[in-house]
């Protein structure tokens, strides 16, 4: 195990550091019943057995769900969200768990940094938030309960194309400027100079991350928290296989173009954007990229690039049915970038300097009803009635991953993450976790899981046959 004289050991920084377990509160497949989501959430909480000072009054807690987009991206519209985000019932049990402990004092700020071409006026709206925050507010009077959108701008896209941007408040709090550097994923990735970030900026991208200088910038009110609860959703991920605690960090960023989502090319380019070789891939990164650079900073010539877009669908095929972008297994860059912001979350405080006492961290993931298929932004409802909540995001993630029926090892975000030695996310490993459930089926070793008894998630389809447990 890897130690820092100047920052303690994992263990002293990350209290859920040695802590494998994990609570699987089986019940409701439905929101129908929003108080038993609430007391379902509240449950696992408690079977978590946690310290009585876990929250002290006066504190600020944040709480950060995963509002990626305010719709299922294929089918717009206010019914099209429950198997995409967070549920707000169980953001409220986690509201109600906190504010008691607070004692009529310090703070909730819910918050994220959706996507950026989402619009957060129509999540608060259909995912009626406003409400449920008043509604909590009003029972916990003393407790200052708000709702932020830390995005420092929106964008708007026509079909998948970004034709103007409006800058927003962001984080009232700044940004965090992270310097990993030689801690990070990044050092020594054969993908350097040609990484895809957020947007068609690649100099940005890779100006962040080369040789040993690795950055991220994170927004300050999560980094400053005294207590930062994760609420994701049981979703699959086109990138990195699945979306739950890890990966759900990538909403607490205030530049998400420092945060490396692909290698540009094919593998025998050295990159990961397609799975092969194909004269189609090649053709298409080659064009794209140049259009891309054409296009970048343009809004008004964007405007005029979006017919061509639906040309360049029907030669090359579309996003919900082709592996580009990443999309798929192979992707070896996506991963090391979330186990770093882990990092940053983990060892670094608001001022972007090493911490020097513990950061107290729960995940309570939302898997009333999940999302399989073609994820984050378009997948299919997956109904199964579990919230999983524990200490450590990879014991969590690792739990949900046996949930949805997949092979850990060859998820490559978990994988990596029980390998790392630079800045660890965890002291223990896949035999150490424990399952602690109503349901007994759960309730034991992670180890001892029968495949009979997950919910046979269907992946992405670029990670169909690669993924799932065989036995």
């Amino acid at each position: 195990m890897v130690t820092n004289t100047d920052m303690g050991t994992p263990a002293d920084l990350i209290p859920g550091f040695g802590v494998p377990l994990v609570s699987v509160e089986q019940g409701a497949a439905t929101y129908a019943d929003g108080p038993e989501v609430v007391a379902m959430t509240r449950r696992a909480l408690a079977a978590l057995d946690l310290a009585p000072d876990f929250i002290r009054p006066d504190e600020k807690v944040v709480l950060k769900p995963n509002w990626v987009k305010e719709h299922d991206e294929r089918h717009p519209g206010p019914d099209q969200w429950e198997h995409v985000v967070t549920h707000p019932a169980v953001i409220e049990g986690v509201i109600r768990w906190v504010a008691p402990l607070l004692r009529e004092s310090g703070s909730i700020i819910i918050c994220d940094a959706p996507q950026t071409d989402s619009s957060f006026a129509t999540l608060r709206k259909y995912c009626r938030l406003d409400e449920m925050v008043a509604r909590c507010q009003q029972d916990f009077p003393g407790v200052k309960i708000a709702l932020l959108d830390l995005r420092p701008e929106e964008w708007h896209a026509v079909d998948g194309v970004t034709v103007s941007k409006t800058e927003l408040p962001g984080d009232p709090l700044g940004s965090t400027h992270v310097r990993l550097n030689a801690d990070s994923e990044f050092v020594l990735f054969h993908g350097l100079g040609k990484l895809y970030g957020a947007s068609y900026n690649m100099a940005e991208t890779n100006e962040r991350h080369q040789e040993e200088t690795h950055e991220y910038m994170l927004c300050r009110t999560p980094m400053d928290a005294d207590v930062l609860i994760n609420i994701p959703k049981l979703k699959c991920h086109k990138k990195v296989g699945l979306t739950c605690a890890l990966k759900n960090l990538v909403g607490i960023n205030a530049n998400k173009n420092w945060l490396p989502h692909h290698t540009e090319g094919t593998p025998d380019q050295g990159g990961d954007q397609f799975p092969a070789a194909t004269v189609k891939a090649k053709l298409e990164h080659s064009l794209m990229g140049k259009i891309k650079k054409v296009l970048f900073g343009k809004h008004l010539l964007s405007k005029l690039f979006v017919p061509l877009k639906k040309v360049g669908r029907l030669i090359f095929g579309d996003t919900q049915k082709v592996v580009r972008s990443g999309n798929w297994h192979g992707n070896d860059t996506c991963w090391r970038m979330v186990v770093d912001l882990n990092k940053c979350l983990f060892y670094f405080d608001g001022s972007g300097a090493p911490r020097t006492s513990p950061r107290r961290y729960l995940a309570v993931v939302d898997g009333i009803v999940g999302g399989e298929g073609n994820g984050p932004m378009a997948p299919d409802p997956k109904a199964c009635g579990v919230i999983v909540a524990g200490q450590n995001p990879l014991a969590v993630d690792t739990v949900c991953a046996g949930l949805m029926g997949f092979d850990w090892q060859k998820v490559r975000m978990l994988a990596g993450a029980f390998e790392v030695s630079r800045k660890p996310v965890s002291g223990f490993g896949f035999d150490d976790i424990t399952v602690r459930s109503n349901d007994p089926r759960w309730s034991r070793a992670l180890s001892r899981f029968e495949a009979a008894d997950t919910y046979h998630f269907k992946p992405h389809f670029g990670w169909v046959n690669h993924v799932e447990r065989k036995s």
